[in-house]
């Protein structure tokens, strides 16, 4: 009896499951045209950079639609003002603003349909200096982190965000290069064994000292990197800035982490209205995603080695590779595997080492180009600040 009872409810369940239909709310299928906007006004050396965008459907999978061709203007409550240039579609500059740090601040947007948009002005925060980034090594990777302070207790809320930048190798190393006609050794200015590749920061990062009675942020995570990143498996480098935030400002991008990264359990916060700084002035109720602030940003780069890791650590490689042996006349078919597979321009395959047989060559091994053609991934030129 009990076991007809637990079949007929997976009978059920099966029912249910199947015949299950998708709902699209109309808020779905019907995307709102909403100006985002994202980006901080910088003062000092550092350029002001605006981004604006319209909401787009998340179930289309297309990428939100750049704003072009408006018109944004910094002002100041003692009516100076700073035009920014559009740069590429939908992102606007400033090179470094010489700001007044005893004056409010907001940004002026017009669109190319002469839609208005004021920020709220708001005043120029001066951000601390980071005092450093560090990392603990943990059983399965590095946990990043940053600490920072404040002597005079003003700042209490902050923000990073980062660049990374990391240095790794291709599978094989491949000695030689084709020229369309024949193989030769590759110059050192051909190698495709070590290259560059980087990121930028995806999640909100914050932190708070306003429970605190100094004004003091210690070891605030910055992310993870697993021990089997290729990330860390030579050299790895970290840009972070920081800037200071208003309580209102940290209260918005507070939200803006919960609704967008910290949803999905029973165990998460509930969803909550994000509410902005930004308004049409021409139609106040109309949504308008983002929060403009203004500070100067403190910037650090720190470099991780992968000999202050431990040794055992081993990167997975992003592809299955296996080594082949293409030979100059193939016994069997007597076919030269050579011409075939290395010597073409454009070759899927590389050329890993020559094969000797009583000091004559007979064939090399090789390996597919993302195997051992690192620049696939990255670049091989290092950047200017690698050390």
């Amino acid at each position: 009896m009990r076991y007809s009872a637990i079949y007929f409810f997976c009978f059920l369940l099966l029912v249910t499951i199947g015949c299950k239909k998708p709902y699209n709310p109309p808020v779905i299928a019907n995307v709102p045209n909403y100006l985002v906007v994202e980006g901080t006004i910088l003062s000092g050396a550092d350029s002001t950079i605006i981004k604006l965008s319209r909401t787009v459907s998340l179930s289309n999978g297309t990428p939100p639609k750049p704003v072009s061709q408006a018109t944004l203007t910094v002002e100041s409550n003692a009516n100076s003002t700073f035009p920014l240039t559009e740069i590429k579609p939908g992102s606007y500059a400033s090179p470094g603003l010489n700001l007044d740090n005893t004056k409010q601040y907001r940004l002026r947007i017009v669109t190319s349909d002469n839609q208005v948009y004021l920020s709220d002005f708001v005043p120029l925060q001066v951000t601390p200096p980071i005092d450093s980034i560090g990392f603990s090594v943990l059983n399965n990777g590095i946990e990043l982190y940053v600490n920072s302070h404040d002597p005079n207790n003003n700042t209490r809320y902050y923000r990073w965000d980062y660049a990374e930048t990391w240095e790794f190798h291709a599978k094989f190393f491949s000695s030689d290069i084709t020229d369309g006609k024949q193989l030769l050794p590759r110059n050192p200015d051909q190698y495709v064994y070590y290259c560059f590749a980087g990121d930028v920061s995806s999640t909100i990062l914050l932190g708070s000292s306003a429970k605190l009675t100094q004004d003091v942020i210690y070891q605030s995570p910055l992310g993870f990197i697993p021990s089997t990143s290729e990330k860390i498996e030579t050299e790895y480098s970290i840009l972070l800035h920081q800037y200071a935030l208003t309580n209102e400002a940290f209260t918005f991008w507070t939200n803006l982490k919960k609704n967008t990264e910290q949803l999905g359990s029973i165990f998460d916060a509930e969803p909550s209205q994000i509410n902005g700084n930004i308004h049409n002035t021409g139609n106040p109720k109309e949504p308008v995603f983002g929060y403009i602030s203004a500070s100067t940003v403190q910037s650090k780069r720190v470099f991780i080695y992968n000999t202050q890791l431990p040794r055992e650590w081993v990167p997975n490689y992003p592809y299955d590779c296996e080594v082949d042996s293409l030979l100059i006349k193939q016994p069997i078919s007597m076919v030269n595997q050579v011409q075939e597979y290395l010597i073409p321009l454009g070759s899927s395959e590389l050329a890993i080492s020559p094969i000797y047989v009583q000091n004559s060559i007979v064939g090399y091994t090789a390996a597919g180009r993302t195997c051992a053609d690192c620049s696939i991934r990255g670049v091989v030129q290092p950047p200017s600040f690698w050390q």
